[in-house]
C-alpha cells in the first residue's frame, strides 16, 4: 500500500512539530532558562491548534500539551470483523455515525487484546483477534484534522458469538453488506478503511497494508 499525502492543514502540522520541539526540550531541558522557553513554545502551539479546531484551550491542553516524555503517536486500534461478507459497526451515541468497534490502547493491553475487549465492550459480540489487516498513519487518510497525531491499527477478527449490547457511548450495532455502508464517524473509519476491510475478506493472503 502506497501511503497517500500528509492531509494534515499547515496550522496542524506547525503546531503539532512546536509542540513535539517543546515536549522534547521539557523532557531533557536542565538549564531553567531553556526550561522556560520550552514552556513558550508548548504555549504557542497550544493557542495554534486550540484556534484550529475552534475547541477551548484546556480541553486542548488535555489532549495535545499534557503528555511528558519524548513524544510519540498515539495508537487507535479497530477490529474488523465479519459475519459472511457483513461487517460489524457501532453508531456512536454522540454523534449517530457508525465506526469499527474499538479505541485507544490501553496500557498493559497488547493490540489484538485491545480488539477484543473493545469489540465485546462496544458491541455485545466476542471475537478472537487473528491477523494484522492496516498500520495507518491518521494523518494520511480522509479523517478530519485532529489534534492528536495517531497510528491507526486495523486487526481482522473472527467472530466467536455474543448478542448485540448498547452502551453509555454507544447507541446501535449492525452489520452491513458492502453496498449498504452508513453514514460513517470519519474521525474513527473512513470509507477507504471499509474498501481494505473488504479487500483483505477477498484475499485472505494480502499481505498488512501498512503507510
Amino acid at each position: 500500500m502506497t501511503a497517500g499525502p500528509d492531509r494534515r492543514p499547515g496550522w496542524l502540522r506547525w503546531a503539532q512539530r512546536i509542540q513535539a520541539i517543546a515536549q522534547t526540550g521539557l523532557t531533557y531541558a536542565r538549564d531553567p532558562f531553556d526550561v522556560e522557553r520550552y514552556r513558550e513554545l508548548r504555549e504557542i502551539a497550544l493557542e495554534m491548534a486550540s484556534e484550529g479546531v475552534s475547541a477551548p484551550a484546556e480541553e486542548v491542553r488535555v489532549a495535545f500539551a499534557a503528555s511528558l516524555g519524548y513524544p510519540t503517536p498515539k495508537v487507535d486500534v479497530r477490529a474488523v470483523v465479519f459475519r459472511g461478507e457483513e461487517l460489524l459497526l457501532v453508531r456512536e451515541r454522540r454523534n449517530g455515525r457508525w465506526t469499527f468497534p474499538g479505541g485507544w490502547a490501553d496500557v498493559g493491553d497488547t493490540p489484538s487484546l485491545a480488539a477484543e475487549r473493545e469489540t465485546l465492550e462496544e458491541s455485545g459480540y466476542r471475537v478472537r483477534a487473528e491477523k494484522v489487516l492496516a498500520v495507518l498513519d491518521k494523518s494520511r487518510h480522509e479523517h478530519p484534522p485532529s489534534v492528536d497525531y495517531t497510528y491507526k491499527v486495523l486487526i481482522g477478527c473472527r467472530l466467536e458469538g455474543g448478542e448485540p449490547v448498547t452502551s453509555h457511548e454507544i447507541d446501535a450495532v449492525g452489520f452491513f453488506a458492502r453496498d449498504a455502508r452508513p453514514a460513517l464517524d470519519l474521525d474513527r473509519t473512513t470509507p477507504g478503511q471499509l474498501e481494505l476491510a473488504w479487500a483483505h475478506l477477498a484475499d485472505p493472503s494480502r499481505p498488512t497494508d501498512f503507510d
